[in-house]
């Protein structure tokens, strides 16, 4: 190699200064160069090594194996996710069996895909100081009983849906069904093909606040047989259990004995004075269904609990607690969420004949009933028009089938009140209440928010859980009743009179003709509107 006189100096002195270099020794793979392979990319895989001078011979070997290929990744074997004191025993075959073992116990215990799609993550809000509960009971005049259920008390131990359907309690029921008595409970709801819309939002709503975590089934009723539009429509809002059922005959027709030219003038006259719905038929036979009917259909003979939803309605509010475990361990018959007043005109003659009945069957009024706070002192005692809102209503259907209610019904079905005047199933169950179980199994189901049509509640106090604007206590009280009802309206609100107490005190210097001769309605000096921390 012929090399100058300049370059020749310049090579010394860089092998020099490799000589001079410790890391040249220990490590003369640092100082290698790639190869190239075949391909326009150098391939690089750096090897354990041992970094301790060696031989001229080993680091020959080492730069060698240094520009050689990656190992090819071995294959995935079950065993490698079992311990190694196992895995020395066990073949891959049986590691794989185990494997599989788990992964079917998984898919055992996992919830169904379906309800994997509506799974939603909440973000939990720091709770109010006042108690999340809501609970308003009415001052009862029954008497304490010994070991009587405390409601209170079960929804702090019962709540943050200790009974949804999990992984937990799936297992637990599966292997002890008898633990957990689920009760036999179902949503109902009487709805036609046409009003598939308005169910479609009801479900919607109640199945994310609710009953996607308690799978109770759905049970819907018409006077004529679903399609299979509604059938699929629905079954796609839930996974629980869809019946479609169609009424009997009996049940959606004019009575024998009824008198039809006498019926078609009642429905005349009251869609002429304005009565709502006054002038249809199919309203008549839906208000006696569901007051002395519903109950009776076979495909409720299973059950002992009912919701009754409506189309077109909603909910507001997440609710977390079983509300028919509710019901039944704290020994209530009767649930609702509004308690207001209903146009008198549409039942003139309701009272006079409930009267009669009482006169004829004092046996059957429960020694503990509270019929006070449905009756007007200042008008000669009558019914106030007072009514629960039975388009929301939970009820014990055992209540209703027992001999008290049906004869009551009879009494009224066989008068004609139905079809000669507009009787409706809310006032009915309203005093079919009121007359036959005590105060204290009836339940104000303030912290469910709900609305239909322009009747609206919304607990306070509930913005962690509740999507709408919270709702004084007397919020819907005479909505239902036209300008034009002539009839006179009680001193004090529905809902005041039921619950009685503190509920019904005034402010001081207040009175209801000075807040009218103001504009007012004379419903709004009471002290407490509802809205108050408890």
């Amino acid at each position: 190699m012929n090399i100058s006189n300049s370059g020749r100096s310049i090579f010394e002195r860089i092998l020099a200064t490799e000589q001079q270099d410790p890391m040249a020794k220990k490590s003369s793979k640092l100082f290698a160069t790639p190869l190239q392979s075949r391909s326009s990319k150098a391939k690089f895989w750096l090897p354990s090594a041992d970094y301790s001078s060696s031989s001229s011979s080993s680091s020959a070997s080492s730069s060698t194996s240094f520009w050689t290929s990656p190992r090819t990744p071995s294959r995935w074997s079950p065993r490698r996710y079992i311990l190694a004191k196992v895995r020395s025993t066990m073949t891959k075959r049986q590691a794989a069996m185990v494997l599989c073992l788990a992964l079917a116990l998984f898919v055992w215990v996992a919830p169904p895909p379906s309800a994997w799609r509506r799974r939603v993550v909440h973000i939990t809000l720091p709770q109010p100081a006042t108690s999340p509960y809501q609970v308003l009971q009415p001052l009862s005049p029954s008497k304490a009983q010994k070991n009587a259920p405390d409601p209170l008390k079960w929804l702090e131990k019962n709540s943050n849906n200790k009974y949804s359907v999990t992984t937990g309690s799936k297992l637990l029921n599966s292997i002890t069904p008898h633990l957990s008595q689920k009760p036999r409970a179902a949503l109902i709801s009487l709805v036609r093909n046409s009003e598939l819309p308005g169910l479609m939002q009801s479900m919607r709503q109640l199945e994310y606040h609710w009953n996607r975590k308690y799978q109770y089934p759905w049970i819907f009723f018409n006077d004529e047989p679903f399609d299979d539009e509604f059938k699929q429509a629905t079954q796609n809002l839930t996974s629980a259990k869809c019946y479609y059922e169609v009424l009997p005959n009996e049940h959606w027709s004019l009575p024998d004995w009824v008198d039809e030219g006498r019926f078609m003038n009642s429905l005349e006259y009251l869609g002429a004075i304005g009565v709502g719905k006054g002038w249809m038929i199919s309203y008549r036979h839906m208000c006696r269904w569901n007051s002395g009917f519903f109950y009776k259909h076979p495909r409720l003979k299973e059950f002992d609990w009912y919701w009754r939803v409506e189309p077109d309605v909603h909910f507001f509010c997440d609710i977390n607690y079983d509300v028919f475990r509710f019901m039944r361990d704290n020994n209530m018959k009767y649930g609702f969420n509004m308690n207001i007043l209903d146009d008198a005109r549409s039942f003139p003659s309701l009272w006079s004949r409930t009267r009669s009945f009482i006169n004829a069957h004092p046996e059957f009024v429960h020694p503990e009933a509270d019929l006070d706070w449905l009756l007007d002192p200042h008008n000669s005692g009558d019914y106030n028009n007072c009514q629960f809102f039975s388009n929301f209503e939970v009820g014990d259907l055992n209540y209703f089938r027992g001999e008290a209610n049906e004869k009551y019904f009879d009494w009224l079905d066989r008068g004609g009140g139905f079809y000669y005047e507009r009787f409706g199933d809310a006032p009915i169950h309203t005093l079919s209440v009121a007359m036959f179980v005590p105060k204290s199994e009836i339940w104000f189901f303030r912290d469910v928010g709900y609305q239909h049509d322009i009747n609206r509640h919304c607990p306070p106090h509930s913005a962690h859980r509740c999507s709408c604007e919270p709702t004084i206590m007397d919020e819907n009280f005479y909505k239902l009743v036209p300008l034009e009802s002539p009839q006179k309206k009680p001193d004090d609100t529905c809902i005041r009179q039921f619950l009685g107490g503190h509920w019904l005190n005034k402010k001081e210097g207040w009175n209801m003709e000075g807040e009218k001769l103001f504009g007012g309605d004379g419903y709004h000096g009471y002290q407490l509107t509802g809205l108050e921390e408890l």
